[in-house]
């Protein structure tokens, strides 16, 4: 059992990701068991279902627009990598690994004196030709629970969080730096998208939309809140529409383009179970929960919600595929916000800049008002 000690420095961290690691292993999040009567299979199914139906909602949808990123912001070619940045990301990996995986990572972070080299080439020949080695693209989910209440015999209870190598999320780990750092000098990535980004946290998030309202009731207004919640936000993005998104936002071309793209194809994934383990099947969509480029892909992909939200005059926050839509008004103007709010949501024209119609949004909290002080 850790001292008081061990978990006032846990509780007490600077880094966001330790302080809710703490919080859910106190909480006992996550360790709730998959119930040995569902099969593998049984999971693999209900997974491909979910992501079939929603899709199969947008059959009809008004074709994609796309924000077209300015002349000078385009990026061909990745930075050249070298030793001493493959054993800096190395040494900065958290201590755990994929069961697929031929060594710890302890042992990986003891020996990249060594390694390194190796690493490093391999690295460099899948960059420079924009190619992803095939190796590090099967990942094998295993469902964790959403919720500590929530039945651990129901599929429905679980989310498929995908297991990679530690070498191919090494590697995801290079290429997010270089991309990142694309999109924040040409200051592409909304200021009110605050997941997988320096700075932009659930604090943030909270304090963010927590202040608006406050103030708003300070000055007499009422606010009003919709929480959304994307179903199987992840698993459905498309690819042909991400990759020219991409291109056509964000200004990655060339070989970037290329990398990214063989990223996306030919994924395969299975599921493991206790006592089985599901058949390998392709992935034609989505971008793998579990990894490390994914988070950003699809950041990418849904960013111009923001500006979609704003378009109507309310004030939009995203975490991943959280959104938090909210608007003011006076107090005899509650019906043209609340219509404000539902236009938004529900019209044609809404759906068309990030690729969603009204049937894959699903309403997760209601409207809420806050009374003046």
């Amino acid at each position: 059992m850790s001292s008081l000690h061990e978990w006032t420095e846990k509780v007490c961290s600077e880094k966001s990701h330790e302080l809710w690691q703490s919080v859910n292993d106190l909480m006992g999040r996550g360790s709730t068991p998959v119930s040995s009567t569902i099969a593998a299979d049984d999971f693999h199914r209900f997974m491909d279902d979910k992501v079939a139906g929603v899709r199969a909602s947008m059959d009809g949808a008004s074709p994609p627009q796309y924000t077209t990123a300015p002349p000078d912001c385009v990026l061909h070619n990745f930075t050249q990598l070298t030793t001493n940045d493959v054993v800096a990301a190395v040494r900065q990996l958290p201590d755990k690994q994929s069961a697929t995986d031929p060594i710890s990572t302890r042992l990986l972070k003891e020996h990249v004196d060594v390694l390194s080299p190796f690493l490093t080439a391999l690295f460099k020949h899948s960059l420079s030709l924009g190619v992803v080695p095939s190796g590090f693209k099967t990942a094998y989910i295993m469902p964790r629970l959403k919720k500590p209440d929530l039945d651990p015999a129901d599929v429905k209870s679980f989310r498929p969080i995908s297991n990679l190598t530690v070498l191919s999320k090494l590697l995801e780990r290079l290429v997010v730096r270089q991309l990142l750092d694309h999109v924040s000098v040409h200051k592409l990535l909304p200021d009110f998208q605050s997941a997988y980004r320096a700075q932009h946290s659930t604090e943030t998030a909270v304090l963010k939309v927590l202040t608006d309202t406050l103030t708003a009731a300070d000055l007499g207004d009422l606010s009003m809140l919709t929480l959304l919640d994307l179903s199987a936000a992840f698993d459905t993005v498309d690819h042909p529409i991400l990759l020219r998104r991409l291109t056509t936002s964000y200004g990655f071309n060339g070989v970037v383009h290329m990398w990214i793209s063989s990223y996306l194809a030919y994924r395969t994934q299975y599921v493991r179970c206790p006592g089985s383990r599901s058949t390998p099947l392709l992935v034609l969509c989505g971008v793998p929960q579990g990894s490390v480029l994914g988070p950003l892909l699809f950041l990418l992909y849904t960013a111009d919600l923001v500006r979609l939200v704003e378009s109507f005059e309310l004030c939009p926050h995203l975490y991943t595929d959280d959104t938090q839509i909210y608007g003011f008004c006076r107090l005899g103007a509650t019906d043209s916000l609340r219509n404000r709010v539902a236009v938004s949501l529900l019209s044609p024209t809404g759906c068309v800049p990030i690729d969603f119609n009204s049937a894959h949004r699903r309403l997760w909290c209601t409207v809420v008002h806050t009374s003046a002080r």
